[in-house]
């Protein structure tokens, strides 16, 4: 999931001729006769198992199929995104993201790859000559057609900081409320990234959107992306829809701000029960992930379907590492009630197989004593998607009479890296990078060597 950005980041940061060789999506693979998809029914049945529905050994017949080949998740997941995107950015050879790991056009895709990295090399093409605004733009328009990973976000915010492009959470957001979801893959929608692949793959969706794409961007094989899409062809329209028949008209990924999240935050819309895109519901708070998992079962909660989950110190300092822990689960007697969503509230990250109305990376994070820390069990939050807001009904009095009495918590790390981190790192809106890596497109001069 993190490969490709990072690389990408540290291509950025050298500014070295580089290309991306996607390691390509597992196979297909179905239990009970029912085609899975890795991560998503993950979720999916351990719900199940933990409403008392499905017994230990189907469970472990499930494990034997979930993952069936070598390949990143074969969902519309964080590897599959960042490598569609890495393709729409002009940083792989056209097709190369949709080809699964063990199809035989794989490796002919890195050989291919390969004697491009040769001539790169000859010619000094650097990423900074391909990975400008328009390049940027260009990965944001498609992850809202595929139906992305939240995660994409972080990612490119943290991308561009290694350059002088300047992206904002609102560049997203803007693109989500002019962009379609056409990629009907899970989670979303019903498909896996092999069928996406049959059905044309990312250049056949890209040829659908290609008004809203810079197609003058160049790409690493020298040509601009409107060569690269050129004479591609949607070969199923269930999978890869057309403009007038989307999954969603808009709004894969939609940014939300308020006075709970006064830097924003991320919900996926595509992926949530769409009843909960406007909720207002008390809140029920963890102070931390051990908190959560000690008591999210205790009945005496007397948790409802309207509840609002808040999971607080679960950001890029408070976990530390902002790990995926935003989609939180849901507690095993509302399981059993058949509840499978609920609207969820940290300023943790997801999986990008991950679905629900689950609210992530708010910013500030509560560890450096955003808004998030001063929610108590109890407080009303008011969800509004459409008119993305996130707000705590408490009046300004009570708000400013918890931030004075908020104690920061004590740093978790004195020396060494743990220190580094903690003094260096961004918050989620900024790309979670550190903050001495940030540049502005120029390159310091390599030192001289004696």
């Amino acid at each position: 999931d993190k490969t490709t950005p990072a690389l990408l980041m540290g291509a950025l940061s050298a500014d070295v001729p580089s290309i991306v060789m996607p390691g390509g999506p597992m196979n297909r693979t179905a239990w009970h006769g029912e085609q899975l998809a890795s991560g998503t029914d993950v979720w999916r049945f351990w719900a199940e198992r933990g409403a008392g529905r499905l017994a230990c050994e189907a469970w472990c017949q499930l494990e034997d199929h979930i993952a069936a080949s070598p390949g990143h998740c074969m969902t519309m997941g964080t590897a599959s995104t960042m490598t569609a995107l890495a393709e729409v950015m002009g940083m792989t050879l056209a097709g190369a993201s949709s080809v699964p790991a063990t199809h035989s056009g794989h490796a002919r895709m890195a050989s291919m790859t390969g004697r491009q990295a040769v001539e790169l090399a000859w010619l000094n093409v650097k990423p900074s000559e391909i990975l400008n605004r328009t390049a940027f733009e260009n990965a944001i328009t498609t992850l809202m057609a595929i139906g992305g990973s939240t995660n994409a976000i972080v990612h490119l915010m943290a991308m561009a900081g290694r350059t002088d492009v300047k992206l904002t959470l609102e560049d997203f957001d803007r693109a989500s409320r002019r962009t379609p979801v056409l990629a009907n893959l899970r989670p979303a929608g019903k498909f896996v990234m092999a069928d996406f692949f049959d059905a044309g793959g990312l250049n056949a969706l890209l040829s659908e959107i290609s008004d809203l794409l810079h197609l003058d961007a160049q790409t690493v094989e020298g040509q601009t992306l409107k060569a690269a899409i050129d004479g591609a062809e949607i070969w199923n329209d269930d999978v890869i829809r057309r403009r007038d028949n989307p999954i969603c008209a808009t709004g894969s990924l939609a940014v939300l701000r308020g006075n709970l999240a006064p830097d924003g935050c991320v919900i996926k819309p595509a992926a949530a029960e769409a009843g909960l895109l406007q909720h207002r519901g008390p809140a029920v708070v963890f102070r931390d992930y051990p908190d959560l998992k000690a008591r999210i079962d205790d009945p005496s909660l007397a948790l409802t379907k309207d509840h609002i989950i808040v999971l607080q110190n679960a950001g890029p300092l408070g976990a530390p590492g902002i790990p995926e822990w935003g989609m939180l689960p849901i507690p095993k007697y509302l399981l059993e009630q058949g509840v499978r969503d609920m609207v969820r509230i940290s300023d943790a990250r997801m999986s990008g197989t991950s679905y629900g109305a689950c609210v992530l990376h708010v910013s500030p994070e509560s560890f450096v004593g955003g808004p998030l820390a001063l929610v108590r069990d109890g407080d009303m939050i008011n969800l509004d998607v459409a008119g993305r807001q996130l707000t705590l009904e408490i009046s300004d009095t009570e708000f400013t009479t918890r931030k004075a009495a908020w104690q920061a918590p004590k740093t978790k790390f004195t020396r060494g890296y743990g220190k580094l981190y903690f003094d260096e790192t961004t918050q989620a809106h900024e790309g979670c990078d550190f903050r001495f890596l940030h540049g502005d497109g120029s390159q310091d001069a390599s030192p001289s060597i004696y």
